[in-house]
């Protein structure tokens, strides 16, 4: 027993630093990849291989030869058939991976940040009008993944934006209200724009189209959504595909300021505010 202890103290000892470096980085991985696929219709083909790692395991032990060689080629093959299969996820995730920051030495200036939050007062002046009024609107603020294609199935408007001006185009006579807006630097760059809709399938089905449309383009992009809701005139707000409803006006102002305000302060766009989002119905 005491050599065992010998042994295992040795080995310890001869760990470096670099070792646990590496472990430390393989498990992150392992998480992040775990964490993702649990929130993508991938989750049940991971149960599903892990049965047929399952079976292959036993029908090696019990020398089921035809079985064994069934599996393991399905197994073979089936690798390629995921990649077809799942290239959406894949592509999805390899865009999160891209728009991770590791280093942002960006800063706003001052006419920048008297910009942002005249933005944000027409927002959520126009945003009250809306919940109040039961007009139905899908704005969506374009940050660091550029929106090209969706700018050009959309009209563009490259205007200044204003209260006044998302009401206009949102008001249910006009041709541009049943699409989306994208605001870019501040302004209302495009109206009438189609978004891609969500694949989670765990959405409430209650949800329309507007809502749907609002989480997809989060899914794919790191851009900011604001719904109103025309039948019930909640306010909701989408964010890297997770929906937060039921939010009143101040709470996207707060969330909005630290958003925008602040990732170019420090690189670090996390919103400890977030949290009250959370606590509220997530859908």
């Amino acid at each position: 027993m005491q050599a065992f202890f010998n042994s295992l103290l040795d080995s310890i000892m001869g760990i470096r630093i670099l070792d646990i470096v590496d472990i430390a980085i393989v498990a992150f991985a392992v998480y992040k990849i775990i964490n993702y696929i649990s929130k993508t219709r991938a989750q049940q083909l991971v149960k599903g291989i892990g049965i047929l790692l399952g079976a292959l395991l036993v029908s090696d032990v019990l020398n089921l030869y035809t079985v064994h060689f069934i599996l393991s080629n399905a197994m073979t093959y089936g690798i390629l058939a995921i990649v077809v299969i799942f290239h959406p996820e894949l592509r999805r995730a390899l865009e999160m991976l891209g728009r991770q920051k590791f280093f942002n030495i960006k800063t706003l200036t001052s006419t920048e940040k008297d910009s942002i939050k005249d933005m944000i007062s027409q927002l959520c002046r126009s945003l009250e009008y809306f919940s109040a009024n039961k007009i139905g609107a899908l704005i969506v603020l374009e940050r660091d993944t550029a929106l090209g294609e969706i700018i050009e199935n959309g009209t563009k408007v490259d205007a200044e934006l204003s209260a006044m001006l998302l009401e206009t185009i949102f008001y249910e006579g006009s041709a541009l209200h049943d699409g989306a807006v994208v605001v870019r630097d501040e302004r209302i760059y495009a109206a009438g724009c189609v978004l891609p809709l969500s694949r989670n399938d765990a959405l409430d089905r209650t949800l329309g189209t507007r809502h749907r449309a609002g989480i997809g383009i989060t899914e794919t992009s790191d851009a900011i959504t604001l719904i109103v809701s025309e039948e019930s005139g909640i306010i909701s707000m989408a964010e890297e595909g997770k929906l937060y409803r039921y939010l009143d006006v101040r709470t996207v102002e707060k969330n909005l300021y630290n958003f925008l305000m602040s990732e170019g302060e420090d690189g670090d766009s996390s919103n400890p505010l977030m949290n009250i989002f959370r606590r509220k119905n997530n859908d």
